[in-house]
C-alpha cells in the first residue's frame, strides 16, 4: 500500500465515521454484533443498482455478485457471521435459490476447509428457516 493510497483510505474512513455519527450519535460506540438487524434486506432494485448493472453495466448482475460474496465470506470461516447472514438474505431477495447458495458454500470447502463450510451451512440454514442464531 503506497503512501498516497494510505492517506486516501484514512480520509475515507474518517469521513465514514463522521457521517455515521451525523446519522446517529450512538454509532460512535457502535458494536458490529447484531448489525444485520439494522438492515434486514435491501430491495431488489437497490441491490441491482449497488451490486448489479447500474454501476457495472457490462459486469455481473446483483444475484451473481452476492453469490460471489457468499463464497468469499465462507472462505473467511467463522469471522463474518453477521455479514454472511445479511448477504444470504440479500442474495435470496435478488433471486438466488437456497440450492444455489448451498452449492456455492459446498464449493468453498475446497478453499476454506470443511469447518468453514460447515459453519457457513449452519448460518445459511438458520436464514432459510428463519431461526438465525445471533450470538
Amino acid at each position: 500500500m503506497n503512501d498516497e493510497f494510505s492517506k486516501m483510505f484514512k480520509a475515507m474512513m474518517d469521513q465514514s465515521q463522521e457521517m455515521a455519527k451525523a446519522f446517529n450519535p450512538a454509532l460512535e460506540t457502535f458494536r458490529v454484533k447484531g448489525f444485520e438487524d439494522l438492515i434486514p434486506t435491501m430491495s431488489k432494485d437497490f441491490m441491482e443498482m449497488a451490486f448489479g448493472r447500474t454501476f457495472n453495466r457490462e459486469g455481473l448482475d446483483a444475484k451473481t455478485r452476492l453469490l460471489v460474496t457468499i463464497a468469499a465470506l465462507t472462505v473467511l470461516g467463522a469471522q463474518a457471521d453477521s455479514q454472511l447472514r445479511l448477504t444470504i438474505r440479500h442474495a435470496m431477495q435478488a433471486g438466488a435459490k437456497k440450492r444455489e447458495i448451498a452449492e456455492v458454500i459446498y464449493q468453498m470447502s475446497m478453499f476454506g476447509g470443511l469447518p468453514a463450510m460447515t459453519r457457513a451451512l449452519e448460518i445459511a440454514q438458520g436464514v432459510f428457516d428463519g431461526t438465525e442464531d445471533k450470538e
